[in-house]
């Protein structure tokens, strides 16, 4: 249990957010899934409030426990991450032409939207154990290899979007722990100097969507559809939106994806520029309050966890939000506490989790 005593440095104004989030994303979500043709138009809704309720529980759970015990079991939540990610590739599940999922029989498990979090811990405490070495490539190059042996895995399932959360939070950390732009060049060098492999390894669907990026008339019935349609939902939501259950995108099945990739879409459309407002100053508050505690963390640990938080949630935003407006390529990386999905909410949650576990033990416990 958590000790009463604790709970007055909980950051209450971060949970709220979180929960406004939810709450919004449910109402999104109740839009989205009317017109795709189930007969339960609701069963999206549903699932993604018992996905919202184990992610509390497991919120919960990680605040009972010392944030600084995850530093201690790093490098086993290392190489259960490895584990799992490996056992994907030879008994996962297929979906969509990619195998990201473990049948677990009671719910799918993904152990790509986990390894985001543990990634940020584990390279959290890397940094922690060379905090007092001079920076140099070769510690640079330690500290790449780390995330880039999963990162691997998780392209070959394959899955671009999360393997390119992976490179953000690497250089949102590093470039967070002192480490300029002179230490983290060589590593950029490498990673164009792959670029050619790189697009040899791609799937043609994952081909064609960054080409599309290019040039979405190239094809705009088949790979540019989504764009096409996402733009129309966006540009047709005007100022106020036409109103909630008032879309036509997604009620019409025009638009795919309504209720996970593109849900930022069904929001433009129906709630319009002010709804889109309404989101983005909330992922600007929550942001705010997880570098804020992230400030005045007791250790350096619980700050480069609060950052790498930061950093994973900005960026999938981010390029969630720039592929419904055509500015960032297709992905499907969701859009955090709006998009439906039982792993990534139970992961975000789990991420918020652990940020309130750092602000609630910023003190020692006074009596």
């Amino acid at each position: 249990m958590i000790d009463r005593r604790l709970l007055k440095n909980l950051n209450y104004q971060l949970l709220l957010i979180m929960f406004i989030l939810c709450f919004y994303g449910l109402l999104v979500i109740s839009s989205a899934s009317q017109g795709i043709g189930i007969d339960d138009s609701f069963y999206y809704v549903r699932k993604q409030i018992i996905g919202i309720s184990i992610g509390l529980v497991a919120m919960i759970a990680v605040l009972c426990i010392d944030y600084i015990n995850y530093y201690r079991w790093s490098w086993y939540l290392y190489a259960c991450n490895l584990i799992f990610l490996g056992l994907v590739l030879f008994i996962g599940s297929e979906g969509g032409g990619a195998y990201r999922w473990i049948n677990l029989k009671v719910f799918d498990f993904q152990p790509s939207e986990l390894s985001k979090l543990i990634i940020i811990i584990t390279l959290a405490a890397l940094l922690m154990d060379y905090e007092e070495k001079p920076k140099s490539i070769s510690s640079v190059l330690i500290f790449f290899s780390h995330v880039l042996i999963p990162m691997i895995l998780i392209f070959l399932q394959p899955d671009l979007g999360t393997a390119l959360v992976f490179i953000a939070i690497f250089f949102g950390m590093l470039y967070f722990a002192g480490l300029t732009w002179k230490h983290l060049l060589p590593v950029v060098c490498a990673g164009l100097a792959f670029l050619p492999l790189l697009w040899t390894r791609l799937l043609p669907y994952q081909k064609m969507r960054l080409v599309v990026f290019f040039n979405p008339e190239l094809d705009p019935l088949g790979y540019g559809y989504q764009l096409k349609q996402s733009m129309i939902a966006i540009g047709s939501g005007g100022v106020t939106g036409k109103g909630i259950y008032q879309g036509t995108q997604a009620g019409l099945q025009f638009l795919p994806e309504p209720y996970t990739d593109f849900i930022f879409s069904v929001l433009g459309e129906e709630l319009g520029f002010l709804g889109a407002v309404v989101l983005l100053l909330l992922y600007f508050f929550l942001i705010y309050h997880i570098l804020k505690i992230g400030s005045y963390s007791k250790d350096t640990f619980g700050a480069y966890i609060c950052v790498g938080v930061a950093v994973m949630l900005v960026f999938q935003i981010l390029v969630n939000i720039g592929m419904t407006l055509s500015i960032m390529p297709v992905t499907g990386i969701p859009l955090p506490f709006m998009s439906y999905g039982g792993n990534a909410m139970l992961v975000n949650m789990l991420s918020i989790g652990i940020v309130l576990n750092i602000g609630m033990r910023r003190h020692k416990i006074q009596f």
